[in-house]
């Protein structure tokens, strides 16, 4: 297939940022997107989101970090990254070379935290910023943002006031009512919402009968949570009018198909990007195969087309 007819299947707009594909990456999966480009043409991908940014540098959890499971692996990275002033001063010059989408997660500790980071990048090129509001509000006694719909929508909100860039909030999927959190975010302004993000497990070693993970809990991604993803995407899909970015152990362009049927309007790759560096080329290529063959002029015209069975009466 020719580069023009790729470009008119896949080329979409999420929130008035053009894309040639409505795929993205992970963030925390991708670095700043210059660790891949000797594996990937970035200026060809949707949008790079980069990794966790906080006000200040963070060195991260101690002791082991990631581990694998069955069908996936489980983190606890802790945030590991130089600081907002680094990545202004130094990272997002280096990585205007690629000519690439960049969207900026942002995490804090308060409210405020995540207004300051705002401030400080809207002045910047970058193309949206994404909130991941899976943090514990220090101020508020450690309760994380995300599971508390009000706690989400205050700081939506406070990034909203901040910025004029499309602000992405990234779900939590550790909830009892993903669609109540929804809900909450788009009333406080979110112009789109991406989910879902990690979810809380933990391993233990059989021999010495302690956690494997230095933090004993940590997040789990890849293929394992996949159908707990598309579920929670076709829930949220049929309850806000906000555009989805899909998320959750998408390893082939099949596996983002169902995130688009399911209502999603783009989707991220996160962790098939540690078993093949180059899998988001390949997943492209062949959703551009996938529309060609099903004679769908665009991926437009694959969102939300899921097909539920009536029941009987």
């Amino acid at each position: 297939m020719n580069c023009a007819a790729k470009d008119t299947l896949l080329a979409t707009d999420l929130c008035g940022i053009k894309m040639k594909t409505p795929i993205l990456t992970g963030s925390g999966t991708f670095g700043f997107g210059e660790e891949f480009a000797d594996f990937v043409d970035l200026s060809s991908i949707g949008g790079v989101v980069v990794k966790g940014t906080t006000l200040k540098p963070r060195r991260g959890n101690d002791g082991v970090r990631i581990t694998e499971t069955p069908a996936g692996m489980l983190n606890c990275i802790g945030l590991e990254n130089p600081g907002v002033e680094v990545f202004l001063k130094e990272t997002l010059p280096r990585i205007r070379q690629y000519d690439m989408n960049v969207i900026v997660n942002i995490s804090g500790s308060s409210v405020e935290d995540y207004g300051l980071l705002a401030e400080k990048l809207d002045a910047t090129d970058i193309a949206a910023i994404e909130v991941n509001i899976s943090c514990p509000n220090v101020k508020e006694g450690g309760i994380v943002f995300g599971t508390d719909p009000q706690a989400a929508a205050a700081v939506t909100r406070a990034v909203k006031s901040h910025t004029g860039k499309p602000v992405i909030v990234k779900l939590s999927p550790n909830v009892t009512d993903i669609v109540c959190m929804a809900k909450a975010v788009e009333d406080a302004g979110a112009d789109a919402i991406s989910l879902i993000n990690t979810l809380l497990g933990m391993q233990i070693d059989i021999r010495t009968w302690t956690p494997v993970l230095g933090n004993i809990t940590g997040g789990l991604s890849g293929p394992c949570v996949k159908p707990v993803a598309v579920r929670m995407v076709w829930q949220v899909a049929q309850a806000v009018h906000v555009p989805i970015i899909g998320m959750g152990g998408i390893m082939s362009a099949e596996d983002a198909v169902e995130f688009f049927l399911a209502g999603a309007s783009a989707v991220a790759i996160g962790t098939a990007n540690f078993t093949d560096p180059s899998c988001i080329s390949k997943i492209s290529d062949d959703l551009a195969a996938y529309l060609t063959a099903h004679r769908l002029e665009n991926i437009h015209d694959l969102i939300g087309k899921i097909k539920i069975p009536q029941k009987e009466a």
